[in-house]
């Protein structure tokens, strides 16, 4: 009997096709703003040949281009990443070491 009453108490609401195209119309309006941490800076913004430390891990690099991916030279990794030259975010936050 009692496993009645509980099967009773669940109610399932079916979403609409309406709020469906309202919802995915207001996540595509909203635009995400990101912002590098404190003391920190995107790669996109450095100088091409910038020394830089990437903030998440123990990275250097330095920079060689930037538009939607940059392009960098890894010379020093101590998690055993691979040293080279690599293709990431040009979004990443990192801290700059030198200015040119």
């Amino acid at each position: 009997m009692a496993k009645k009453k509980n099967q009773e108490l669940i109610i399932q609401q079916s979403v609409t096709p309406a709020q469906i195209n309202r919802l995915v119309k207001k996540a595509l309006k909203d635009n995400i703003k990101h912002t590098p941490s404190k003391g920190c800076e995107f790669i996109k913004d450095l100088k091409l040949g910038s020394l830089f430390q990437v903030e998440q891990g123990p990275t250097r690099g330095v920079l060689i281009s930037a538009n939607h991916n940059a392009t960098v030279i890894i010379t020093e990794t101590y998690d055993g990443g691979e040293i080279g030259k690599q293709n990431i975010s040009a979004n990443t936050s990192v801290k700059e070491i030198t200015k040119v």
